[in-house]
């Protein structure tokens, strides 16, 4: 079985769902849409892959805005040709944060500014625990998912849906994937200033996430398992 894996930038990775797609059997090719040397200026032209030859798609995170025409829009057009595509053949997507909005918009949903930012490990309320445990997760956005027609919501919080199936797709708001490396890596690339103007004390936020490695790897490996089983293919 053949996982495609959009990232995004050149700092997050597959993490703890890669390693749960490897684990279940997936063969994972992974596609960085924004080189390091462009991080700063994001609207490269970038030619996404046609649908044939997937199982699988997982689209991850990015720190822009997917309604962002001056970063993203060179972009952002054809990864949401492919999502819908994918979606209208029966290929399940998995969407994770910038992800989750990227599906959203595909299918007829949109994307907008949160209340208020999410940043840390956050617990949610979900209605289906064996499919979205409910938490602690790590949180890092701005946005929030408003999800297209016919979806349900699975999991939310004040802030916003947390994760929203349709059909045999997931969008979840919040980072099944993060490992305590690719949250530090999230704060060398301009996270600790972001992280500082909210409060947080970036060294603790990374302190923190290394001791809840274990709780995460749980809850990625089981969200993991029952997308794989009950939601990709439902019978």
């Amino acid at each position: 079985m053949r996982a495609l894996v959009i990232r995004h930038d050149h700092v997050t990775e597959a993490g703890l769902v890669g390693e749960r797609l490897v684990q279940r059997g997936y063969e994972l090719t992974l596609l960085t849409v924004v080189p390091e040397e462009r991080h700063h200026t994001p609207a490269v032209r970038f030619d996404f892959p046609d649908t044939d030859g997937w199982d699988l798609i997982v689209s991850l995170g990015a720190p822009w805005s997917v309604y962002d025409e001056r970063t993203v829009g060179s972009w952002i057009g054809g990864e949401l040709a492919l999502l819908r595509k994918a979606h209208h053949h029966g290929i399940p997507v998995l969407g994770i944060c910038f992800g989750a909005q990227a599906l959203t918009t595909a299918l007829g949903g949109s994307v907008e500014a949160a209340s208020r930012p999410e940043i840390g490990w956050v617990d949610i309320d979900t209605d289906d625990p064996a499919l979205i445990p409910p938490g602690p997760w790590m949180q890092w956005h701005y946005d929030r998912c408003v999800p297209p027609p016919g979806a349900e919501e699975t999991a939310r919080n004040a802030v916003c849906t947390q994760a929203f199936r349709v059909r045999n797709s997931l969008g979840v708001q919040f980072h099944p994937e993060a490992i305590p490396d690719v949250v530090q890596s999230w704060v060398d690339c301009g996270g600790a200033e972001q992280c500082v103007r909210l409060g947080i004390d970036p060294e603790e936020l990374v302190a923190y996430s290394r001791a809840m490695e274990p709780v995460a790897r749980e809850n990625a490996y089981r969200l993991v398992d029952a997308f794989l089983d009950r939601v990709a293919c439902p019978d």
